[in-house]
């Protein structure tokens, strides 16, 4: 069983920062994909987070374990590995080591999930951490504290995911989109998901964009297809989210954004 340094050191290699070319402590949104893994949309969300001066960090989960796509698509998405709760682990390894960082304000933090990254982050804020808890030795010896704010794009609210009305922990600012022809969920059944979670205190903003499962992501695999328009105006709400949340310093005159691998700070 991993601790959280032990998970963060199987994910760091195969996550990716983005965001301005400067080491001043800047806001920070974690990216976690989907059940069929890292996609072409989540570059998209995070360029739009490095605009307004934030540090973006995408988790590939897949990487570390040695999935491919189609192995996750034939296991994963259908249930048979990785469930929330153990998803739930990398969102905690990689919020206690990305909160570590010099060039970020762990008092700033936003979590994102698609779908199954979605249903992770949910874990993450409900659940007991107790040693042993979601798959990691030491769960709660990260405090969540610094999470402002959850985006959850058409998280996984279906019948596997049993805690889904388990009373969340730590009730940041939400906002959760809906898909209206999701042949995961209802919109009935997530919006009940998401009143519970306004019972302990979250300002949550719910989103019915008029589009299928994973609307944003440029593909077209039925009942899954791409909405171009909806896309964009997904990409607009979060990153008005997270400036509503935190603004970000101003970036030094010359600076330039970049991607890179991560370094951590020692």
């Amino acid at each position: 069983m991993d601790t959280l340094s032990q998970r963060w050191a199987r994910l760091e290699p195969h996550t990716t920062v983005v965001g301005p070319d400067d080491d001043r402590p800047r806001p920070a949104v974690i990216l976690f994909h989907g059940c069929g893994g890292l996609r072409d949309h989540l570059p998209r969300y995070a360029a739009a987070a490095k605009a307004i001066g934030w540090r973006a960090f995408i988790v590939d989960s897949y990487g570390p374990r040695g999935w491919s796509r189609s192995f996750a698509i034939a296991t994963v998405c259908t249930g048979l590995l990785l469930r929330g709760h153990e998803r739930a682990g990398d969102v905690l390894a990689a919020l206690d080591s990305v909160s570590r960082r010099r060039d970020v304000d762990s008092s700033k933090i936003a979590l994102a999930g698609w779908s199954h990254g979605g249903w992770g982050i949910m874990e993450a804020m409900s659940s007991e951490r107790r040693p042993g808890m979601l798959g990691l030795a030491n769960p709660g010896d990260i405090a969540l504290d610094g999470v402002l704010a959850t985006y959850l794009a058409y998280p996984y609210v279906g019948v596997a995911a049993l805690n889904r009305m388990r009373p969340w922990r730590h009730c940041p600012r939400t906002l959760a989109v809906i898909a209206r022809t999701d042949h995961l969920t209802t919109v009935r059944n997530a919006e009940r998901v998401y009143e519970m979670v306004r019972n302990c205190g979250a300002e949550v903003e719910t989103w019915i964009a008029d589009g299928t499962h994973s609307f944003d992501e440029p593909m077209t695999a039925p009942p899954m297809r791409y909405h171009p328009e909806l896309a964009g105006e997904a990409v607009r709400r979060f990153a008005a989210l997270l400036e509503d949340v935190a603004v970000a310093p101003q970036a030094a005159t010359g600076s330039t954004a970049t991607g890179a691998r991560i370094e951590l700070a020692t």
